[in-house]
């Protein structure tokens, strides 16, 4: 009787990974997400892509070499009768000059292929390119345990230092930018999927890579190092503008702290708003609003605007106390206002981004409300959490923010634009 070429145990599973594939291919496996290496706007993650893609050609030629030979030698070679089993083997390769000669050079000849091209982009990847060096803008970048702070060395502002923003990098378009990688505690990686590969953020040692964005455009960037409890939502942006939208985003960051105009009588006795706190589990807080979604770079443009009529003189007054009674400035910045805290994030114009937490949660109202009423629910472990809300004299625990004190602070850091 005539063996099956495949035992019977194993048809069924063989048989079903056609329809796997394509269930795979139904239920969203693109490649244009928004981390997406595939999806390239620069020319680091381009080259880094057509290095990858050598890669996969080399390597799927051997796939399907080795592969036919061996389904040649399995259909060819097989035993068809009880005879045959017993039968003597064929002659056998191992020992040919010729054949050991021929495969050691044709695995040499694919290693050429590969290691030619990834020297070169070693090379391209590590430095900005010696003809845009000249260029090239310079911008440092520090992890922290979860959140990342921006530093530009070029935007001297008199009395303070460089300019400084918090998980938004903004950079100009179409020019090279070198990121100088730092961190004040643990590893940590920087990763912008679309714009370049990660490098790691090493404490007492140096690090750098660099990028450019082709096009104006809001890319998404994460910590991509194990670096402790909520390692995975240690996030950031980078927003590519023009270069007259880039130098009018810069003198607006150069400047203090935005005040809404002084309380009045007729403001004090407006009626103060409530932000609905949320009750989601955590991963659904984590995803933006649809409109956010849609176009996150129009968000951010339009978060770049005051809007004085929507806002509360008096509740932003009261937020402003209150940002120093309850030892906010311990930790966090407001240039022009108060606060010398390095621990957190400036905050200077922390109403002008799109996102807060590190990425984590969209920068409304009401996100902001839920963020700082219990910040441990979005991001565990978190300083704010665990040292922010603490009397600095004894180190005990003051969890005294009610509902209205929130929204007080809410109100002055939205105003912050």
């Amino acid at each position: 009787m005539r063996r099956p070429l495949i035992p019977r145990k194993l048809a069924p599973c063989l048989r079903a990974l056609p329809a796997l594939a394509g269930l795979a291919l139904l239920t969203g496996c693109w490649l244009d997400g928004r981390q997406s290496t595939f999806d390239v706007k620069g020319p680091v993650a381009r080259a880094q892509l057509d290095l990858f893609m050598v890669t996969v050609y080399v390597t799927a030629v051997i796939f399907v070499v080795v592969g036919a030979v061996l389904a040649y030698a399995m259909i060819k070679f097989r035993a068809r009768t009880a005879a045959d089993e017993r039968a003597e083997p064929p002659p056998q390769g191992h020992g040919n000059f010729l054949v050991e000669i021929g495969l050691v050079s044709a695995s040499v000849l694919c290693l050429v292929i590969i290691a030619v091209p990834t020297l070169k982009n070693i090379w391209f990847t590590y430095e900005v390119p010696d003809v845009q060096r000249a260029n090239a803008y310079e911008i440092t970048a520090t992890g922290y345990q979860w959140w990342f702070k921006f530093e530009y060395p070029a935007e001297q502002i008199d009395g303070v230092g460089p300019l400084v923003t918090g998980n938004e990098l903004v950079i100009p378009a179409g020019r090279p930018v070198r990121v100088n990688l730092r961190t004040v505690d643990v590893i940590h990686s920087f990763w912008v999927p679309k714009l370049a590969g990660k490098v790691d953020m090493i404490p007492n040692r140096a690090n750098h890579l660099w990028l450019q964005a082709d096009q104006p455009g809001y890319y998404y960037g994460q910590c991509a190092e194990f670096c402790g409890d909520s390692h995975a939502i240690m996030r950031f942006r980078v927003i590519a503008l023009g270069e007259k939208e880039f130098a009018l985003w810069r003198a607006n960051q150069e400047q203090p702290a935005r005040s809404v105009a002084p309380a009045t009588a007729d403001a004090e006795r407006k009626p103060r708003a409530v932000f609905a706190s949320f009750t989601t589990h955590p991963g659904a807080a984590l995803s933006g609003s649809a409109e956010f979604d849609a176009d996150p770079f129009a968000a951010w443009q339009e978060k770049q605007r005051p809007d004085p009529a929507g806002e509360n003189p008096a509740l932003a007054a009261q937020g402003r106390r209150l940002f120093q009674e309850k030892t906010c400035i311990a930790c966090h910045t407001i240039r022009g206002h108060e606060g010398v805290g390095v621990a957190g994030p400036d905050l200077t114009h922390v109403g002008a981004r799109t996102t807060i937490a590190a990425g984590t949660l969209e920068n409304t109202p009401q996100r902001m409300h839920d963020w700082i009423a219990d910040p441990n629910h979005f991001k565990p472990g978190n300083k704010m959490f665990n040292g922010g809300y603490t009397d600095p004299a004894t180190g005990r625990r003051l969890i005294v923010l009610n509902e209205t004190e929130i929204d007080a602070l809410v109100a002055y850091l939205q105003s912050l634009k």
